[in-house]
């Protein structure tokens, strides 16, 4: 039975859009809502034009509450009834009560090689801690931040001279490739990491 799978995401959702078109043909998971805390979000302009049905939950509307804006968000969600949360450069940290309903089933991708630089300014720490080699990782949601298990990690090696913004878009490719790959793993119940 195909998965249904929803997308967060709060910028331009380059994630999303290698994520949303990797799901054709035997794929085991099907895309059915792409879903923003900023309704001005370039990437759910991008989501509706490839057909996918879009929703905005604004969070500066709920003042900082972050319990009463993830109840909107969820009543977002069970509109459409995803098997899978997949997190696609979604900048809101989740409370362990929402992480929680979504145990087991949550996908996040980051910008580091973890347990290595959890939180913001992956490339920059990278580079400031001389290291020769930084990339991506795809975990399960958990409620401590960028901590769970890992499905797959992608590296690339740091270049002498690399900016911040060098660095981010060596990573940003290996993104592209390694979430989609680890969805599809996933959707079919495979939990073993991939290392790319």
């Amino acid at each position: 039975m195909t998965k249904r799978v929803a997308i967060l995401i709060s910028g331009g959702g380059s994630n999303m859009i290698r994520l949303v078109e990797s799901m054709t043909g035997d794929h085991p998971a099907t895309c059915v809502l792409v879903a923003s805390n900023d309704p001005a979000a370039a990437g759910l302009q991008r989501a509706a034009a490839m057909g996918i049905p879009t929703a905005a939950v604004d969070h500066r509307a709920f003042k900082g509450d972050r319990p009463a804006f993830e109840a909107a968000l969820q009543a977002e969600l069970d509109k459409a009834a995803p098997d899978i949360l997949c997190l696609a450069g979604f900048m809101r940290v989740l409370t362990a009560g929402f992480v929680q309903q979504w145990e087991g089933r949550m996908l996040n991708i980051h910008p580091s090689l973890l347990p290595k630089y959890k939180g913001l300014h992956t490339h920059a720490r990278a580079l400031e801690a001389g290291d020769a080699e930084a990339g991506c990782s795809v975990h399960l949601v958990t409620p401590a931040l960028d901590d769970g298990p890992i499905l797959g990690q992608a590296r690339v090696p740091v270049q002498p001279g690399d900016t911040e913004a060098d660095l981010a878009a060596r990573v940003l490719k290996q993104e592209h490739r390694l979430y989609p790959l680890v969805l599809e793993r996933f959707a079919r119940g495979d939990l073993t990491p991939v290392f790319l």
